[in-house]
């Protein structure tokens, strides 16, 4: 094997410029399928990313508790609590799950009021402290501060339609959990950028002063969010800690939880809709006393996107074999070529005892090695593209749910590559085959008598 792939570099040496062209052609392949395929899945992962930060995390479990109406025609309500802040933490923790970071938070729509000017705002009680979150962030002006009371943080747009600025100060305009009108002043702490539509509307406040102002019980939260290291098994965690919620429920009627088993069966695909459909207060057969523990994952809220992943992989893939198909057209035209110069090269070796297999092999070793140096190029060419791109800051708004921070990021995998080499490793040996049995069906005799 080793004679073989030194013969075969020595050959490609020869004729260098008609192998240059060729090896340019793998690697402008490669670079074209690599480029794509890490723009469009990196595209995907930075919207996938940026719906986490508004959901709140990969996997998401709120506590539900169910009101029963308040007067003998009123409807029943459904409040949003979790009142014991370590429990679903301390199941996480049991079963082991790999996350990257977890984060209790309590959600609230409603009005910011300045100067008679309104603006619809989603608050969000965050720990402020919490690296990833401080990190999402891209401040204009202000920043965090956790020594002002009610601090608000608002996007640019939020605060450019009020003409607001660090330091003012505003009503917010909100329900407490139980409904009931309530309002709160609160200062203008930091700006931050809107990257996206998705949140224009956001704004982060101090979770503790936030439970304050929606009359949320002392330690509750409204959601517990998870965001998993592998984006993939968030089903798979779901289905465990719905799993083990559902054993301390069979001990204790106080707790309770949602089946994805049944949600699947009434939503096949959309769980959460299927979900919702458990929490419904027009039917009374789903009253429960105590905590309902709804658990979802952001495939469940959103099914769209893994739709969205699968299509850009078979959109890459399905450019990956047009492009090797053309190139694997231009390597077997070469190598009838190449067989035909070499014939009576062919027919010396032979006579010298070279067998037909190891000719066959120095022909097929030859063209793999030349489409791999082409690949290498094509891959590290792409690299360098890429990493050139990333740094243009993107200004179009449009763009900008698919951007990371203002700037296109790129997602190659490793598994791919390695997948696309064995590919055109395969689809190389094939394409000289035809070649490669020609040149070891020579006989020596024959080949030596061929006049070019």
């Amino acid at each position: 094997m080793k004679s073989s792939i030194n013969f075969s570099l020595k050959n490609l040496t020869r004729q260098k410029r008609r192998n240059a062209v060729l090896v340019a052609a793998i690697a402008f392949g490669f670079f074209v399928v690599t480029a794509i395929d890490g723009l469009t899945t990196g595209m995907v992962r930075n919207l996938e990313n940026q719906i986490t930060q508004l959901v709140g995390g990969n996997v998401i479990c709120q506590g539900l508790e169910w009101l029963p109406p308040s007067t003998e025609n009123g409807k029943p309500q459904i409040v949003n609590i979790v009142r014991d802040r370590n429990y679903v933490k301390n199941v996480v923790d049991e079963l082991n799950i790999k996350y990257d970071y977890y984060s209790c938070y309590t959600m609230s729509s409603g009005q910011i009021i300045f100067n008679g000017k309104r603006a619809v705002v989603q608050i969000y009680g965050r720990d402020l402290e919490e690296k990833q979150l401080v990190d999402s962030m891209q401040f204009v002006s202000g920043g965090i501060d956790l020594n002002i009371k009610n601090g608000l943080i608002i996007s640019d747009k939020t605060a450019k339609t009020l003409n607001l600025e660090v330091g003012d100060e505003v009503i917010y305009s909100s329900s407490t959990v139980y409904g009931q009108n309530t309002v709160a002043d609160m200062k203008i702490m930091g700006i931050m950028k809107s990257n996206s539509f998705i949140n224009t509307m956001q704004g982060y406040c101090d979770i503790e002063d936030l439970n304050a102002i929606v009359e949320m019980p002392e330690g509750g939260y409204s959601m517990f969010s998870l965001y998993l290291r592998d984006n993939n098994k968030q089903t798979k965690a779901a289905i465990a800690l719905e799993a083990r919620i559902r054993q301390d429920a069979d001990n204790n009627p106080e707790i309770n939880v949602t089946s994805r088993a049944l949600a699947m069966k009434t939503n096949p695909t959309n769980v959460g809709k299927g979900i919702e459909k458990q929490l419904d207060t027009r039917k009374p057969e789903n009253e429960w006393k105590g905590v309902m523990y709804g658990i979802e994952t952001l495939y469940d809220e959103i099914p769209q996107i893994k739709t969205v992943m699968n299509i850009v992989h078979i959109v890459a893939t399905t450019i990956l074999l047009v492009i090797l198909l053309i190139v694997m057209i231009g390597v077997a035209n070469t190598y009838r070529m190449v067989l035909y110069e070499r014939i009576r090269e062919i027919g010396t070796m032979r006579a010298l005892g070279m067998t037909g297999k190891d000719t066959k092999k120095v022909f097929t070793t030859e063209a793999v090695v030349l489409c791999v140096i082409g690949a290498i190029l094509g891959l590290i060419l792409a690299v360098i593209a890429m990493g050139i791109i990333h740094l243009i800051p993107i200004s179009n708004e449009g763009l900008s749910l698919f951007l990371q921070k203002g700037h296109f990021s790129f997602t190659v995998s490793v598994g791919t590559v390695i997948l696309q080499y064995v590919l055109l490793i395969a689809l190389t040996s094939l394409a000289v085959r035809g070649s490669a049995k020609k040149a070891a069906a020579l006989s020596p005799a024959e080949a030596l008598r061929t006049i070019k």
